[in-house]
């Protein structure tokens, strides 16, 4: 199986960190990790934002990196979060009346919000939404910057999404077992509940099957004692936390007491050991500003692997061409080489061709040469068969010329006519006691009257004529005084 590169790049306001995952098969390897940020002026979020999407490119390119998809978690800071109902349960019914739905709960103008959202649950009454609205301009600025430098995100998603994709596929999940997923980092916590089923946890990551949570932590604050406080409120959402034994932190830097708080809570608590979870080495974990980040882009990286619909902010105000103008540019390129290749064959074959028929063209130039002097200046036809018939024809009538049976003009000659008649009369004018009264010679045939001794050899006479190159045209026979008169007109065959 061909290995696939993804990227994954999560984006606060002026920092994002990228995570370069290498799959193949089940096998993930994270190739190359780094995190940048800018500085940015108060009121000014387009350029922070085109800014950092520039200092992205510029880094992926110059290490080389080379990647089919690309996916943005957006961070928790820049998207707020709401619980909407929908009377709707299809997806499509639903994503073209979501908008009207979160502008009533927001009771504010959503023209500038680009929405995203994902499915908690469905029945007949309708469908339960967690929707998730953020500033188009923001996101358009920062997609735009992006795809100056060829980067065309196919996702942009929330971070907790990308996060809750991370622990499910890298957490210690238990078969047929609830399990509480925690990420901190300076100022941001989020909450991870993966729903498992009494069929164990399945194969594929669902955002439906997931409790999230997220929420902005005060700088002064005790990390410790937040979460013993936050962390039973979330689980008062759960129908059922009965199943839920133990609780899994991935903490930045806060040391938190694992023992102290599990016995506050009175579950397990343990830490994450995300090195040894995804693999990382220590040296790539040092380029990114914390692990919450590393483990954000990396769930963000893997969301092109997975097959159900994700919360995706593009979806709303810019969906994703990219794989569309893939397929027109590669039918482009295509049809320009088909063309390329269909002329240059062409020409291939001309050339052959030309080869083929350049002594042909020789012979048919020394024959035309040759050719209109026989024929009194006549170009020769395109088919040489043709004009060999018309040599052949000439040729028959310069040997009629010769032999007097034709004129020059090519027209028979009198003395030609009146010949082949004598020549008859000869054959047989004894036998059929001939007499000739009247032979009329036209430039066309000749009119002979006579009469013979019977009508038996009249028609021996018309066999001696027309065995002398002469057919009989009109001809009018009656009997008279014991002799049959005979009135007959004969051309040359």
């Amino acid at each position: 199986m061909e290995a696939q590169n993804f990227l994954g790049i999560h984006l606060s306001r002026d920092k994002a960190t990228v995570v370069y995952l290498g799959i193949q098969g089940r096998e993930r390897k994270v190739l190359d990790c780094f995190s940048v940020t800018v500085e940015e002026k108060d009121g000014q979020e387009s350029p922070a934002a085109t800014n950092l999407a520039e200092l992205v490119a510029k880094t992926c390119a110059a290490r080389k990196l080379k990647f089919s998809d690309i996916t943005i978690a957006l961070d928790c800071t820049l998207f707020s979060q709401h619980s909407v109902h929908t009377e709707f349960s299809n997806p499509k019914r639903i994503a073209a009346t979501v908008r009207f739905d979160a502008e009533e709960v927001l009771a504010a103008d959503i023209s500038e919000l680009a929405v995203a959202f994902r499915v908690i649950s469905s029945d007949q009454n309708g469908s339960d939404l967690t929707v998730f609205t953020a500033q188009k301009k923001l996101l358009s600025d920062f997609l735009s910057a992006l795809q100056a430098f060829n980067m065309d995100p196919v996702i942009i998603e929330p971070d907790v999404n990308s996060l809750a994709r991370f622990a499910w596929h890298n957490a210690s999940l238990g078969e047929g077992s609830q399990h509480f997923f925690c990420a901190l980092s300076l100022r941001r916590a989020y909450f991870v509940i993966p729903k498992v089923s009494n069929k164990g946890r399945p194969e594929q990551f669902s955002e439906a099957s997931a409790l999230m949570r997220t929420f902005l932590i005060a700088p002064q604050q005790q990390t410790d004692e937040l979460l013993a406080v936050e962390i039973p409120i979330t689980l008062a959402l759960l129908n059922d936390s009965a199943s839920l034994d133990s609780i899994e932190l991935l903490d930045a830097d806060s040391p938190i007491d694992c023992q102290q708080l599990s016995s506050k809570l009175d579950m397990a608590v343990s830490k994450l050991d995300l090195a040894q979870s995804v693999e990382v080495t220590s040296e790539n974990l040092a380029q990114c500003s914390s692990p919450v980040d590393f483990a954000i882009g990396y769930g963000a990286a893997l969301a092109s692997l997975e097959r159900s619909e994700t919360a995706n902010f593009r979806n709303d105000f810019n969906p994703y061409q990219g794989k569309k103008l893939r397929i027109q540019k590669a039918l482009k390129f295509l049809s320009v080489s088909v063309t390329v290749l269909l002329l240059a064959f062409g020409l291939y074959v001309q050339l052959q061709l030309f080869q083929k028929t350049k002594p042909l063209n020789r012979l048919r130039a020394k024959f035309a040469e040759d050719y209109s002097p026989v024929m009194l200046g006549e170009k020769p036809p395109t088919k040489i068969k043709d004009a060999v018939e018309k040599l052949r024809k000439q040729l028959r009538r310069i040997r009629a010329v010769k032999s007097g049976l034709l004129s020059i003009s090519g027209e028979e000659s009198v003395s030609a006519k009146m010949t082949l008649v004598l020549q008859a009369f000869n054959e047989c004018a004894q036998q059929v006691d001939l007499n000739v009264n009247l032979i009329t010679i036209t430039q066309r045939a000749i009119r002979i009257t006579g009469d013979t001794s019977n009508r038996k050899n009249t028609l021996k006479l018309f066999d001696s004529i027309k065995s002398n190159k002469l057919d009989i045209g009109q001809q009018r026979l009656d009997e008279k005084a014991g002799r049959d008169n005979f009135s007959i007109t004969v051309v040359p065959k």
